[in-house]
């Protein structure tokens, strides 16, 4: 009887995982099954290397440069506004933390689209910034249509993502370790690099691969708050697959560009398992 029990609760487990097993596959599996063989593919269907090889013109490394700039210009811009808008929020002792959650979720509930044209509105020549400026007797400024624009961009999307995980680092630090680090005479620095820091690190780096991710692969922050004048290797990819129905050669690109995010995370887990295991807190 026991036995039967324990296979028919199997059989009932393995039911209730079908439908997220036919997820993974329709979505993820057969997605990715796809690029790879339209990468390693031509058009006549032999095995070639040219579609990877794509990434060495000059055009395709100025947008892989460009984005993997700016990736880390918004990674820095984010963690720095991030880390003491983190602080501040945990030393006010917010009793319902979930409120804070939802106070920096609630713009992300907007359509993507929707905000990115109204930064676009905002930035434009003739925009409320700008018009803001004039009135005051300022000088109009002309960013849209540029890297910062686009930078910009990013960081008032992708900048929950860096928050969120500091912040509920944060909260798991006991008070009595602050307190029992000022009784034995730490100052506010050492209590900062010796306690906060070390023990915040994992929110830190999981911000970062939230933040780096999303901005290397972007392509429509830069196409709307751009303006098709700052060329990404996302927006690369998007005309080859969308526009010029190169989907060998977009495939190859996104292989590449992957190879890149699956560099920058397992450099993330390496530096986050090395100071982990270094991390004491005196």
């Amino acid at each position: 009887m026991r036995r039967q029990r324990k296979s028919m609760n199997k059989i009932k487990r393995q039911l209730l995982a079908g439908p997220y097993l036919v997820w993974i596959i329709g979505f993820i599996i057969l997605p990715l099954f796809m690029i790879v063989y339209y990468a390693f593919t031509n058009s006549d269907g032999a095995f070639t290397l040219e579609n990877l090889a794509q990434i060495a013109t000059d055009a395709n490394l100025s947008a892989l440069g460009l984005s993997l700039w700016l990736g880390v210009l918004c990674t820095l811009i984010c963690l720095l506004l991030s880390y003491p808008l983190a602080m501040i929020l945990n030393s006010m002792q917010i009793k319902n933390n979930s409120l804070v959650v939802f106070i920096f979720m609630l713009p992300m509930w907007m359509n993507f689209m929707l905000r990115l044209l109204a930064w676009k509105q905002l930035l434009a020549k003739n925009g409320v910034i700008n018009s803001f400026l004039v009135n005051l007797g300022l000088s109009r400024i002309n960013i849209v249509n540029t890297p910062t624009a686009v930078v910009l961009g990013m960081v008032y999307d992708f900048l929950p993502f860096m928050l969120l995980p500091i912040y509920n680092s944060m909260t798991r630090i006991r008070k009595d370790w602050i307190e029992a680090a000022r009784d034995l005479g730490a100052g506010n620095l050492t209590i900062f690099f010796k306690i906060i820091v070390p023990l915040t690190l994992s929110g830190v780096i999981s911000g970062v691969v939230m933040v780096f991710v999303p901005a290397l692969t972007s392509f429509a922050i830069s196409q709307i708050l751009g303006g098709g004048k700052v060329l990404l290797i996302g927006n690369v990819i998007e005309q080859d697959f969308v526009h010029g129905s190169q989907w060998h050669t977009g495939s190859g690109l996104s292989i590449v560009l992957m190879i890149f995010v699956l560099l920058s995370m397992a450099l993330m887990n390496l530096f986050a398992k090395d100071e982990e295991g270094g991390t004491h807190l005196w």
